[in-house]
């Protein structure tokens, strides 16, 4: 099975996750738009880096997002764009014909004991688990490639116990 985990938003990650291994994980493809050069994800490349991952007749594939709302202290434009990127990616997977599953992050961040930690906290657990990976986990801004790789674990390391 191929899982494919999500961490939305601008700063965010997308992990391709094999039987337990990681395959590869990018940053979110991004784009600047109008005037301000502001930056938002870029649904086309996204399309695109999810199309040559992905071969629809020979695996069972499930896309894992992380099932964001709106935060406390958040300017209204910040969760508008953050609830953009997230509807953009919903479409696209719909379009793409893939089965879409959603998971807060109270219940992945516990099942990997990391409720009330640091946001640096999900790297170091993730290069614990996988430390073949390390090496690209090596800086504090690839914690969010953490995030995703950890929904993707979660994922898998849950379904594997309903089988």
């Amino acid at each position: 099975m191929l899982i494919i985990g999500i961490d939305p938003g601008i700063s965010g990650s997308i992990c391709f996750f094999k039987d337990g291994k990681i395959i590869d994980v990018i940053e979110m493809p991004v784009m600047t738009d109008g005037k301000k050069n502001k930056r938002q994800v870029n649904g086309s490349q996204i399309y695109n880096e999810i199309l040559k991952r992905v071969d629809h007749h020979s695996e069972d594939i499930r896309v894992i997002i992380e099932q964001v709302s709106a935060m406390p202290g958040q300017g209204v434009t910040s969760m508008f764009n953050f609830g953009q990127s997230f509807g953009i990616l919903k479409g696209i997977c719909s379009a793409m014909q893939l089965p879409v599953f959603f998971v807060r992050p109270a219940k992945w961040k516990k099942y990997f004991n990391l409720i009330n930690s640091q946001k640096d906290a999900s790297r170091t657990r993730a290069i614990e688990i996988f430390p073949y990976f390390s090496t690209q986990l090596s800086k504090k801004k690839d914690s969010n490639k953490a995030d995703a790789i950890l929904i993707a674990s979660f994922y898998y390391e849950t379904y594997k116990k309903e089988d």
